[in-house]
């Protein structure tokens, strides 16, 4: 059998599970690209800042640095929520689906008996295709998540540097 009718077999779940693959890996190389750029122009990034605590006329002190170095990571952390949120629902959904396989066979076999496995294999089948494509799903964007997390804490870990460097 192909891709296409191992998806079909699992259903809707199946497809919503794809939908959501889709989005978080157009959130996924959005955010790779950022961050990427980020961490190369950790200098440019520390002079924004400064030039943003003159143009404030705040003093250059340690909390009002500290609060535009947040300010500009929390920036950065934009959409890494989709990414989370999509990493911690996409078991559960495939869950879903494997609840309803099952369910779905119960059915079957509460209809016609255990005299022909056939009848209560569709169910078994949803169920197994649709918990393997929510832990595809899942396993990716949980990785990207905690690796752009990790970058995260590097990139503000070097604007403190470079921002208490040149002042």
């Amino acid at each position: 059998m192909d891709l296409l009718s191992y998806i079909d077999r699992g259903g809707a779940i199946a497809y919503f599970l794809i939908i959501l693959n889709i989005i978080g890996f157009s959130v996924i190389i959005w955010k790779a690209i950022v961050l990427y750029i980020s961490k190369s122009n950790t200098k440019a990034l520390a002079l924004e800042i400064i030039d943003n605590l003159k143009a404030a006329n705040q003093e250059s002190n340690i909390q009002n640095i500290q609060s535009k170095i947040n300010t500009k990571i929390q920036t950065l952390e934009f959409g890494l929520n989709s990414i989370k949120i999509i990493a911690t629902i996409a078991p559960l959904v495939g869950l879903l689906g494997t609840v309803i396989g099952i369910l779905s066979a119960f059915d079957a076999i509460s209809i016609s008996g255990l005299g022909d496995p056939t009848i209560f294999s569709s169910g078994i089948s949803i169920a197994l295709i649709t918990t393997v494509t929510g832990l595809i799903v899942a396993i990716p964007h949980y990785i990207a998540y905690n690796y752009f997390i990790g970058l995260l804490d590097g990139i503000e870990i070097s604007l403190k540097e470079e921002v208490l460097n040149r002042i």
